[in-house]
């Protein structure tokens, strides 16, 4: 069983490491052509918003650990740096995170502060240019996925065998903060380390509620109560 989570546009500076992504080696080659198409690109515009204005290579900024680049909410709230070892170990193995850059991440992979807006196209289309060798990648593992990704992120995979979650609130399908929510989640799958799917409906995940279980086409969607 393997967990998918969105990036976050909001990163951590710095780093002091060098960049080196070893998970998922066969994205190599298009990793490759995608940073150098990146990198091109950046010198040309002056897309500050949706790209930055760091022009430094990307091989060439400091690097560190794709978990701890990525700060946005769900981040904030799986807080990674306090969860023991075994839980960290956990997540290292089991977490996929899809980047809008470079495909899907290990947490341990080691990458540079980067901006690019999720659907900017830095002068292709990222997400179709990844969707093929990455479908290939994760349906080769034959695994389930506990998906915790925003829906745009299947634009580059959708698994067949899944469980995603629905927040309600006061009757209401809650959109931005179920950030917070998929990152509380991981944290407590991490925390609980399942094994299946199963495993992972019998977690009393603090304030969220498991109400029922949709099921449509091979996706279970957990309807969950914010308390």
């Amino acid at each position: 069983m393997k967990i998918l989570l969105a990036p976050s546009e909001r990163k951590s500076l710095g780093g002091d490491k060098s960049f080196n992504i070893s998970s998922f080696k066969e994205l190599n080659p298009l990793r490759e052509e995608a940073i150098k198409k990146y990198d091109e690109f950046i010198q040309k515009t002056d897309d500050i918003k949706n790209f930055g204005d760091i022009k430094t290579p990307i091989k060439e900024r400091p690097a560190k650990e794709a978990i701890l680049r990525y700060t946005g909410v769900a981040f904030e709230y799986l807080d990674y740096p306090t969860l023991p070892n075994e839980a960290k170990e956990y997540l290292n193995e089991n977490l996929i995170i899809f980047s809008n850059l470079f495909g899907i991440l290990k947490p341990t992979d080691l990458i540079p502060y980067y901006t690019l807006k999720q659907g900017s196209k830095p002068g292709f289309d990222i997400y179709k240019f990844y969707k093929e060798k990455v479908t290939e990648i994760l349906d080769s593992l034959n695994e389930d996925f506990i998906d915790l990704r925003a829906k745009f992120y299947e634009k580059i995979y959708k698994p067949k065998n899944a469980v995603t979650f629905k927040f309600i609130k006061n009757g209401k399908v809650v959109s931005h903060f179920a950030k917070a929510y998929r990152g509380t989640l991981t944290r407590h799958i991490a925390l609980h380390r399942p094994k299946t799917i199963e495993e992972v409906l019998k977690i009393e995940f603090p304030g969220i509620e498991i109400m029922e279980i949709q099921e449509k086409k091979g996706i279970k969607e957990i309807v969950c109560e914010i308390k």
